[in-house]
């Protein structure tokens, strides 16, 4: 009888080691999807407080714009987002727009980001040059925000997703989240000087 029952107990013990297995690689499986979940969501998140942040803030004011792209990823401080690595405030790139007629005569109008060397000088310039020719190709008429890895600056490339839990290995790409909203004050405030 008690080498029954030790054979018995020695094959509970290996079904147990089994269903614990299959149990917390579901389980694992869950919280990763539900991760996935979270970040797609987020950065749809990032990007529209970042770019209703950019569309009120002085083109010109690095530090400024450093905090809110901070702000847009819910910290007062560089660092990543809340469970969300690889993803940090570097990885949100704000971007300037106008909106050019284009010279084919049709008169249709093209959204064109404006290089950083043909910025305004300043707020209180691209006011200007917005009242003037608010189609010219230095007004600054719309902001987009997107999420892009930081290391390729010559154009948007999507963030690898990194997994949490290294047993779950989930390829593939985060989304390139994109938000463009019309650009608002830009930090003008009445009476702003002008700059050369």
């Amino acid at each position: 009888m008690r080498k029954h029952i030790q054979a018995q107990l020695g094959s509970v013990v290996v079904e147990f080691a089994l269903v614990l297995l299959i149990f917390l690689m579901l389980a694992f499986g869950v919280i990763e999807l539900a991760r996935v979940m979270y970040l797609f969501n987020t950065l749809e998140e990032v990007t529209r407080r970042a770019a209703n942040l950019a569309s009120n803030t002085d083109f010109t004011n690095e530090a400024a714009k450093t905090a809110l792209r901070q702000a847009a990823i819910f910290r007062s401080s560089a660092g990543p987002l809340i469970l969300g690595a690889p993803i940090t405030d570097g990885h949100v790139r704000i971007d300037y727009l106008s909106l050019p007629r284009a010279g084919n005569g049709t008169g249709s109008m093209t959204l064109t980001e404006i290089p950083t060397a043909n910025m305004p000088s300043c707020v209180a310039n691209n006011r200007i040059t917005c009242m003037t020719d608010p189609n010219s190709l230095n007004c600054v008429r719309f902001v987009r925000v997107r999420i892009c890895d930081p290391l390729d600056t010559s154009t948007c490339a999507s963030v690898p997703y990194q997994s949490i839990i290294s047993m779950i290995g989930i390829q593939g790409n985060l989304p390139k989240a994109t938000r463009i909203v019309a650009a608002e004050s830009l930090g003008f405030t009445p009476g702003m000087a002008t700059c050369f």
